[in-house]
């Protein structure tokens, strides 16, 4: 369900495969749980130890892909005082690396990297968050990052604010934007918000991002899926296929609403029309066959266009995908990039499209007739 689980899935399977048909006494041993929850532990090491996130600050022009509206985007949100944050669960040390990178569009000497002039850009900075903990958990402790060497200060979080007076958000800022740890609650008092419906929330982690934040803190949330130009470009040059499909289904509704009809006139006709009947629903379920072999062969061609194992990414079969479930019912917007928010003012209002029940499709259909059977 997320771009984060194709490591872990291909492991998986990989691992599956060796222990199905290869001579392995380690993983005979070991059960399918046991194999996936290892793989899982190890994954999640690799995260936090450095091995990834070392190689890429070693080489971020290999990893890291730079985007032109970055800078224009966070410039604008502060000249129009929006307040910015960034909460990454990446340490102080790789996060520098990264945005100094994203920041100066190359890799710069260590003394240039000391200034993180990125900081301009944010009214804070959250590092080493622990999400999703760091969006349930409200006991996570807070602590000060000195930017110039990554040392860490402990601080007092909501007391210390509190104890400041008025305005104590402001004034706790003011010795530095710079966090590790804490939680929603360090943040929401940070950003002098009561709230959370105040927070747009940015994230491409499904679950970690989207879903606990909206479900749990009511923050708005906007979901970044990289893959959405890829979908909507093969899901618009299969416009005339889907077209296609979907008269098809009509077509078997069509048959299938003729047929009861039969049915019907049948528990009142003579002998001899009965026979008749029988024979034309006879009829229409020969043609109901040979459509829905039609109707087969279509729908594998449009669903192999997306891919041709998973087909398309928001919808399995005729209704949703897990995926596209909860985009759908957890985040407010979804785009392919960050950036695209800056292509909207920041007084821009963003409204939902309205949706309509099956039976309201029913009805909107022009070949649909409603008859009320109230009315006489």
């Amino acid at each position: 369900d997320t771009l984060f689980q194709l490591v872990d899935a291909h492991l998986f399977a990989s691992l599956v495969e060796l222990k199905d048909y290869g001579e392995h006494e380690v993983l005979d041993l070991k059960t399918y749980e046991e194999i996936y929850r290892q793989v899982r532990e190890c994954v999640d090491l690799c995260h936090r130890d450095g091995v990834i996130k070392d190689e890429v600050a070693r080489d971020p022009d290999k990893y890291l892909v730079k985007d032109d509206g970055l800078l224009p985007m966070l410039k604008g949100f502060r000249e129009d005082g929006v307040k910015v944050f960034l909460l990454t669960n990446s340490y102080w040390e790789y996060t520098s690396t990264a945005m100094n990178y994203l920041y100066h569009e190359e890799l710069m000497d260590m003394e240039v990297q000391k200034k993180n002039e990125w900081l301009e850009l944010f009214d804070l900075v959250v590092v080493g968050s622990c999400k999703p903990a760091y969006l349930t958990d409200p006991y996570l402790n807070l602590f000060r990052v000195v930017p110039e060497d990554g040392s860490l200060k402990n601080t007092d979080g909501l007391f210390e604010i509190e104890a400041l007076g008025e305005n104590g958000a402001a004034k706790f800022l003011e010795m530095g934007k710079t966090f590790q740890g804490g939680n929603w609650n360090h943040l929401q008092a940070m950003l002098d918000i009561e709230a959370g419906e105040e927070i747009l929330y940015v994230g491409d982690h499904l679950y970690a991002d989207v879903l606990r934040s909206k479900r749990a803190l009511g923050w708005r949330s906007c979901f970044i899926m990289p893959e959405l130009p890829e979908e909507m470009r093969i899901f618009e040059g299969q416009m005339e296929l889907r077209k296609s499909i979907m008269e098809l289904r009509q077509l078997r509704d069509e048959l299938s609403l003729y047929a009861d009809s039969l049915r019907r006139e049948m528990q009142s006709a003579s002998f001899s029309e009965s026979r008749h009947m029988e024979k034309m629903i006879e009829q229409i379920e020969e043609d109901d066959l040979k459509v829905k072999d039609k109707l087969s062969e279509a729908h594998r061609e449009y669903h192999s266009s997306f891919h041709p194992r998973w087909g398309q990414m928001f919808v399995a079969g005729y209704q949703d995908s897990r995926f596209g479930y909860f985009v759908k019912n957890y985040a407010c917007l979804y785009t392919s990039k960050a950036t695209n928010l800056g292509l909207a003012s920041t007084s821009r209002a963003f409204r939902t499209s309205g949706e309509l029940l099956p039976h309201d499709n029913l009805l909107m259909d022009e070949l649909s007739t409603f008859v009320d059977a109230d009315v006489e």
